[in-house]
């Protein structure tokens, strides 16, 4: 079977939005204008915004620990957190920031907290059994106060600030009362019998109610420290609220039936009391606490834990047992926006609504929860009495199925206008868990379900008008069709879009089809090494795709039940997989919290995300593929849109200004305005093209001092770009000139100080300096080179030039005989080459003028060293000849110059080998020379004493330079 290419495939999806946990447990607090809901969240603080439902801040130091509790001041300035480390941190939450940490000094965890009246003052009681109380404008604790037995479960400040008192309980059952003026305990209330959970003062200050867990509320005159009423609730009461002292008619309460009092506890529902007429005024009751009636554990799925009172919004919060927290008007506890703070592990997640407005998640939970994408306004839905594993949508997203451990198949019906559910049907009949549902495609005619129990089920679903008619009482949904469809438990269903078709994919390791209408069996695809996780089929080509254990995702052909393809790269087992562009592509889910986009053609894996930090069991796309939606067991919710087409439309456009850019470049530099173009340069980030620029200014005459002034005109951004441009260029040594000529100029004109503030000069410091001190060692080398290869250049001229004079002849006969005298008259054949000593003299000045001064020196260094030994040399070999060669040197390309001989008798005064111009060799070469020089004199000045003659037959051989016995023939001619 072919698969057809879609004609858009997607390349990229960034997340939209994120459902995450905000509270886990522990206190929560709305803000004096009731705008903000603070939450315990872990190690964090995070601030929700009431309107939106979205964290506004996190406050959170990193590496810190679980918080123990918090409290926010009245005027919402200041937010103290306490920490199991025993630290109390004081925050800024606008910002946040951590204004001032100390230590607290309990000895144990803290466990409730309050501010008085005036935000100044802050009571601390910990588990220790002691109040501690801080001035947080001085910053020091003022009282420490003791009596309390067991766990301080309660801490409030008189309201009158000049009464100057503190109320306090704990384990103990008892209530203290401390005079901060003498830090004593004036008076001991004790009348519950149980923890007391709730101190509140009425408006005038002069009575306390105080509510416990033992069944009664307890009124006190503060005055004279007595009970004057105890009124009985009849459960345990978490949390306690007076209401405003005004009438609510909706509520039964009138002002002058004196002050009235709201409880919420074990049972689960808010009740408004009269003091006065000690009695229940009004009951409030949620809708869904009918359906809890068969639950495993009622007094949980029931329990309040907390009530938040806001006058500013005219609003009253309750807080449920599984972190959810629901909002309601004051005036007559309508439902006005419900919050999940904790949706667990999420299981399976799908669409609702004709434009997918909604989405309906099955969390580790027996309740199903809706979220309305635009508000995060959740609907929770009780009807399971164990936990949700599955969900399936029909076609217009107005009913939706779900399975659980309950052993039931449940069908609800979404009102699109309002977005409220209602359970309309349901399916027994399992003997297990039901593990996975599904719904058909076309019509809303069957649902089929499979189970723990290794069956496959098909029902049959009443007509639409009759589900609109149902109200309170769900009607039963008839099973059709049963079969004993794997041997293992199966985790998966799925229905063709045809309606035709049932795959189902099981721990035995095999994927089944049937035919819907009679379950019959069409074919069994065997090749996963492991259990199914999930099957889906194709939207377009007669293909099913499925996901296992064994970390790979096959495509499956329905004509020959073949396997197409198959796709490997989850490195673990893959949850979840969904067709995308027309069923060309293919987005899968692993348990290690990646979620993957193939291209199915090539086998291509086209883009990986990595947000979620557990196992992703839910994976969706809405009807238009614009937003995929993903569910982990991290109980994060994600929102991921796709942005193929906007990153291409931004590419195409990023394009577009790429080539006028260039163009404008291309036109700055063709009018050599290289100011402009340098800095557009640096706009665009191409360090060639500056470096071009770089270039074509030094090729000019004065392209230094352009340079310097262009560069002087740069902003200081654009030198730290130019200085990342150097570092660059600098690793080339085609380059390196240019790299350098820049930097001079930028050390040149910019102080340390300025440099130092660049963003960039540490690591352009970094990079320079290696390349720059290897750049410099190789123009030494080449320096070198140059040297010795002019040196062997002037040698060579002057050899020629010596060569080509014709010398006197009575000196010739001169040198003759004493060559002779001493060589035996063989040596005299060497010297082949008449002249006289005014013409050596020509040739000897005529090489001053060509060699370097340092020559020179180097020369009267030899000859002086050489006189210093005159006494020895003229006693031992008066008459000993001078043996003048040319230096026989190695040049740079590997030639060496010629042999020749030259006349001995040079006569010639020590003023004339002084005299001559002076040279401007380097300083290098110069000591190289002088070494040289004194080299030879050394080795000729030992073989003076000695002379050898050659043998007979033997060939002249080429000697080095004996300036020792050529100043030694000097002198004797001198003397002659």
């Amino acid at each position: 079977t072919a698969i057809m290419a879609a004609p858009v495939r997607k390349k990229n999806f960034a997340v939209q939005a994120k459902i995450e946990p905000f509270y886990t447990g522990g206190k929560v607090q709305l803000s004096a204008d009731g705008q903000h809901l603070f939450c315990t969240c872990g190690s964090k603080v995070q601030v929700l915004d009431v309107q939106t439902g979205k964290v506004h801040t996190s406050v959170q130091q990193e590496d810190d620990d679980d918080l123990s509790y918090f409290a926010v001041s009245p005027d919402d300035k200041h937010l103290v957190t306490a920490h199991r480390s025993l630290l109390l941190r004081q925050w800024d939450w606008t910002e946040p920031r951590c204004v001032r940490t100390w230590r607290a000094i309990h000895i144990s965890p803290v466990s409730y907290m309050t501010f008085d009246t005036t935000s100044t003052l802050l009571a601390t009681g910990g588990t220790d059994s002691t109040i501690k109380v801080w001035d947080l404008v001085q910053q020091y604790c003022t009282h420490n106060l003791k009596g309390c037995q067991g766990v301080v479960s309660v801490v409030a400040f008189h309201p009158d600030i000049t009464r100057a008192q503190v109320y306090g309980a704990a384990n103990g059952y008892k209530i203290h009362v401390w005079d901060l003026n003498t830090s004593k305990c004036v008076a001991l209330l004790d009348k519950h019998y149980s923890t007391v959970t709730s101190l509140r003062f009425t408006p005038d200050g002069l009575t306390l109610l105080s509510s416990g867990r033992d069944n009664i509320v307890t009124m006190w005159d503060v005055t004279k420290f007595q009970v004057f009423k105890t009124i009985p609730v009849f459960e345990n009461v978490e949390s306690m609220e007076l209401l405003p002292h005004q009438d609510f008619p909706q509520l039964c309460v009138r002002k002058e039936d004196g002050p009235h009092f709201i409880t919420a506890g074990s049972k689960g529902v808010l009740k408004v009391w009269s003091s006065q007429k000690s009695r229940c005024v009004f009951s409030h009751t949620r809708p869904s606490s009918k359906a809890t009636e068969n639950q495993s554990k009622p007094d949980q799925s029931c329990l309040l834990t907390q009530t938040l009172l806001s006058t500013q919004t005219d609003t009253i919060a309750a807080v449920t047992y599984d972190h959810n927290i629901l909002f309601y008007t004051l005036q007559d506890f309508r439902s006005r926006k419900q919050l999940v703070g904790y949706n667990d592990e999420v299981l399976d997640i799908k669409f609702l609504g004709e434009s997918d407005s909604h989405i309906v998640v099955a969390t580790n939970s027996e309740q199903v929860r809706v979220f309305n994408l635009a508000t995060m306004d959740c609907q929770i839905l009780d009807g399971h009495t164990d936990i949700v594993l599955s969900l399936s949508v029909f076609k217009k997203g107005q009913f939706f199925a779900s399975s659980s451990k309950d052993n039931t198949v449940r069908l609800w019906r979404f009102d699109d206008s309002s977005g409220k559910v209602h359970c309309v049907a349901i399916g027994t009949g399992h003997t297990h868990a039901v593990s996975a549902v599904t719904c058909a495609r076309l019509k809303p005619v069957f649902v089929a379900s499979v189970s723990v129990d290794t069956t496959l089920k098909l029902w049959s679903v009443p007509s639409q008008s009759e589900l609109t008619a149902v109200n309170d009482t769900p009607v039963h949904l008839h099973s059709t069709a049963t079969e004993r469809a794997h041997e293992k438990d199966i985790n998966s269903i799925a229905v063709s879009p045809n309606d035709k078709l049932l795959a189902t994919g099981s721990q035995d390791r095999t994927i089944k089809l049937w035919r819907t209408h009679d379950l019959h069996q069409l074919g069994v695809l065997r090749g996963h090494k492991r259990g199914i996780w999930c099957v889906d089929f194709s939207p377009m080509d007669q293909v099913v795709a499925s996901t296992s254990a064994d970390g790979t995702v096959k495509i499956w052909s329905l004509s020959d039940f073949t396997c197409l393809k198959t796709f490997e790269g989850h490195d673990c087992s893959v949850m979840k997989a969904v067709f995308l562009s027309r069923g060309a592509q293919l987005l899968t889910s692993g348990s290690d919290g990646l979620i993957k986009l193939w291209t199915i053609k090539n086998n291509e894996c086209v883009q990986t995300f990595d947000q979620h930090e557990d196992k992703i069991w839910a994976l969706v796309a809405n009807s238009v593929e614009t937003t995929v939606v993903s569910g982990a067991a991290d109980s994060y919710i994600i929102m991921w849109k796709d942005v193929t087409e906007e990153e291409q439309q931004e590419e195409k456009t990023k394009t577009e200004d790429l080539i006028l850019k260039e163009q404008e470049l291309s036109n700055l530099l063709h009018e050599g305005r290289y100011l402009k173009a340098i800095g557009l340069a640096i706009t665009l980030d191409q360090p060639y093209r500056v470096l071009t620029i770089v270039t074509d200014i030094l090729k000019k005459p004065e392209g230094r001092l352009q340079l310097e002034e262009t560069l002087k005109k740069l902003r200081e951004d654009q030198v730290d770009a130019v200085l990342k441009f150097v570092v660059r260029w600098n690793t080339n040594s085609r380059n390196c000139h240019q790299a350098q000529a820049v930097l001079s100029i930028v050390l040149q004109h910019f102080p340390p100080d300025q440099l130092a503030q660049f963003p960039s000069i540490k690591p352009a410091i970094e990079g320079l300096v290696p390349y720059t001190e290897r750049h410099f060692q190789r123009l030494n080398r080449l320096l070198q080179q140059a040297m010795f290869v002019d040196f062997t250049w002037q040698q060579m001229r002057t050899a020629t030039d010596q060569g080509s004079t014709e010398p006197d002849q009575s000196s010739h006969q001169e040198e003759d005989v004493d060559l002779g005298e001493n060589r035996d008259g063989d040596m005299s054949s060497t010297l082949d080459h008449p002249g006289t000593d005014h013409n050596i003299s020509e040739q000897i000045d005529r090489q001053r003028n060509v060699e370097s001064d340092s020559l020179k020196q180097a020369e009267e260094l030899v000859i002086n060293d050489s006189s210093s030994e005159k006494s020895s040399s003229e006693s031992s070999d008066e008459d000993a000849p001078v043996k003048i060669v040319d230096v026989t040197l190695e040049s740079g390309i590997g030639t060496k110059t010629k042999e020749c001989h030259r006349p001995s008798a040079v006569m010639e005064t020590k003023e004339d080998s002084t005299s001559g111009p002076e040279d401007s060799s380097d300083e290098d070469w110069d000591a190289v020379l002088a070494a040289m020089r004194k080299s030879d004199a050394q080795k000729t000045k030992g073989k003076a004493s000695t002379p050898k003659t050659p043998k007979q037959g033997q060939k002249n051989k080429t000697w080095p330079v004996d300036t020792t016995n050529y100043s030694n023939k000097r002198r004797k001619s001198s003397s002659k």
